[in-house]
């Protein structure tokens, strides 16, 4: 099969979030199997990393944007299985950032990934390669189903390609004017509610969700709350619903070789569920020592590494930390909204020693916090999938999460009567005196070493790998290009 995946971040190479590693972690598990050519399509950020070997293809194309005309440029570099293209164009992609300044987003985001969506089409005609699938990735992609069926639908080059959507978080659209609509270069006959208008305007994500010919989010119970819950479809439960002969879920697992607490060089000890309470233990006296905070055992640590916005549920949880700090230490690792930034801030300023906030994308760091921490808070007002739980548990720390998304699907919560089976505690309901229940169930599970020992290795046997969800997709996509 030949498959393209497309996407705005992928880890190792460039990343923001889940998204990227979710991306990466697609593509070596499609790239490793036989039969498969597999080939992934990245902007050409400024950040780049690990591209030391990057080789050029020779020669430009042109993309249409409006009534302009912009030159590409590919480099790629082989990625084990995966070759890896990188879409070149120094107007758009040579910033600081992927997407946005502290200021906001980028102004032209619609017309860059304009750029980039009608790139990756002309790119594999550019170096002759025919997908016989294009995996398309968040409203960033979503117009590249829309162009398949639309500007390329008589290209014969495009005969017997089909697309695959996934929706990776559904709160993020791409909206845009009608204007950005003719930047694309559709025909206007197309301007319709049952294709691309969107409340006077465009959504990229909608357009994704209507053209391609299978759509996918990435856990079943968020997949369901999208089609149900206006909440949380965010104005395209109906579209979806009209759509769910073609909409699934699939849970999305975790890189186990990157993420493996056995084998893990960034931690002072390696340990694996036998050896877990010293492995721990060590893990937490250091990240103690490096974040700056007492070494008092009789309290337990509490972790989060998140993006800082509202959806993370964090503004409620700086209210409760400061209720909670003189029972529990906290350390915070994350970026985003400047008012959430502030505040936790001001909380590890004012509580030296027992609260700890770095604010930074860290990955060192993350994976001492998922080992040294006892409990890992995610109190998502909405969680598509979340890939942190399942690293805290692969860790043998338990999460703390909102009983939503694909949190129901991969955490079970502990009920005070399934001790088998329980790998960490639900914040029900999602309010500030459901987490504080949560947390006081924390503490009474931390001061019972024998419960708590026994909940850790439930967490550490769950099998939070991609090898189902891969195969999963493997079977969708073959489904798809039938």
């Amino acid at each position: 099969m030949n498959i393209v995946l497309a996407a705005s971040e992928a880890f190792p190479f460039c990343k923001t979030g889940g998204l990227a590693d979710v991306v990466g972690a697609l593509c070596q598990q499609f790239g490793s199997q036989k039969g498969n050519k597999v080939l992934l399509f990245l902007p050409h950020y400024r950040n780049i990393v690990r591209v030391s070997s990057l080789k050029v293809v020779p020669g430009v194309y042109l993309i249409p944007i409006g009534d302009r005309i912009e030159q590409v440029s590919l480099s790629y570099v082989n990625w084990g299985n995966v070759l890896v293209f990188f879409v070149g164009n120094r107007k758009y992609f040579d910033r600081p950032e992927l997407y946005r300044t502290k200021e906001g987003e980028y102004a032209d985001n619609d017309e860059r990934f304009i750029l980039f969506s009608r790139a990756v089409l002309e790119g594999c005609k550019f170096i002759g390669f025919r997908p016989d699938l294009i995996h398309c990735h968040d409203w960033q992609t979503g117009l590249i189903p829309a162009y398949l069926k639309t500007v390329y639908k008589l290209d014969a080059f495009y005969t017997r390609t089909r697309s695959l959507y996934t929706i990776h978080n559904i709160a993020y659209q791409g909206h845009y004017p009608y204007s950005s609509f003719r930047k694309a270069g559709f025909h206007p006959v197309d301007y319709t509610p049952e294709k691309f208008e969107y409340y006077g305007g465009i959504s990229f994500l909608k357009s994704g969700i209507v053209f391609a010919d299978n759509i996918n989010t990435v856990s079943p119970n968020y997949a369901r709350e999208v089609q149900s819950d206006p909440a949380m479809g965010f104005g395209l439960e109906g579209l979806l619903r009209y759509r769910s002969r073609n909409f699934c879920g699939i849970v999305n697992g975790i890189d186990t070789e990157v993420w493996d607490p056995e084998l893990d060089p960034i931690l002072p000890v390696g340990y694996d569920i036998s050896e877990v309470e010293n492995g721990k233990l060590a893990a937490k006296q250091a990240l103690r020592q490096q974040c700056k905070l007492e070494q008092n055992p009789r309290k337990p640590v509490i972790g989060i590494v998140s993006r800082l916005d509202y959806q993370k549920g964090l503004d409620i949880a700086v209210n409760l930390i400061e209720k909670f700090k003189d029972r529990f230490q906290f350390v915070v690792l994350g970026k985003g909204d400047p008012m959430l930034e502030k505040a936790y801030q001001s909380l590890a300023r004012n509580n030296a020693g027992q609260v700890a906030f770095v604010n930074r994308l860290d990955e060192d760091l993350a994976h001492r916090i998922y080992a040294g921490a006892d409990f890992f808070l995610m109190p998502s007002r909405f969680e598509p999938c979340g890939l942190s739980q399942l690293i805290a548990m692969k860790y043998g720390t338990l999460p703390v999460v909102s009983r939503v998304g694909g949190l129901v699907d991969t955490v079970k919560g502990y009920d005070g009567t399934n001790e088998e089976a329980a790998t960490g505690i639900f914040i029900d309901p999602f309010t500030e005196r459901g987490l504080c229940r949560a947390l006081e169930q924390a503490l009474q599970i931390y001061q019972n070493k024998k419960l708590l020992l026994r909940l850790v290795r439930n967490a550490m046997r769950q099998d939070v790998s991609w090898d189902k969800s891969a195969q999963a997709y493997l079977e969708l996509y073959r489904k798809t290009i039938i």
